[in-house]
């Protein structure tokens, strides 16, 4: 029988502070050449595409006009590629095109390597602990 974790009032608050300064670092050092919000939009268009605009806006909360823009700048770079609703003539749907596909995987990598890096200046026991760690991570990091 394993002895109880003493609760700490403040495990949240320290995860989410760690994960966020740990995000921006791997945002800043890799050279991503689109913004975070650019980003999650290609990796949402990813999972869950082809989508609507209006389905995209939902899913990354912003409103219509927002991503109409968004999804200009987008196409503008050729990340995206659009093509008539099936369903409805009036609509379009946006995919991610071979370049979007290229950049989401060339930003991935960067950021993996990154990550590498920093983790194998750590202590073989933080390493360990992390390992340990990341079964409840991704836990946490699954959709309800």
């Amino acid at each position: 029988m394993t002895a109880p974790v003493e609760a700490d009032p403040h495990l949240a608050a320290r995860l989410r502070i760690a994960v966020a300064r740990l995000y921006r670092r791997i945002r800043l050092k890799a050279d991503m050449g689109v913004s975070p919000l650019q980003l999650s939009t290609l990796a949402s268009i990813e999972k869950y595409g082809p989508l609507r605009l209006g389905e995209l806006a939902a899913r990354e909360s912003m409103t219509a006009p927002t991503m109409t823009r968004l999804l200009a700048l987008l196409d503008e770079r050729e990340l995206i590629v659009r093509s008539p609703d099936p369903v409805d003539a009036r609509s379009t749907r946006v995919a991610l095109s071979e370049a979007g596909a290229a950049l989401l995987d060339e930003v991935r990598s960067q950021g993996t390597a990154l990550l590498d890096a920093w983790m194998a200046r750590l202590p073989e026991e933080q390493r360990a602990a992390l390992a340990a760690a990341l079964p409840a991570l991704e836990a946490l990091g699954t959709e309800d």
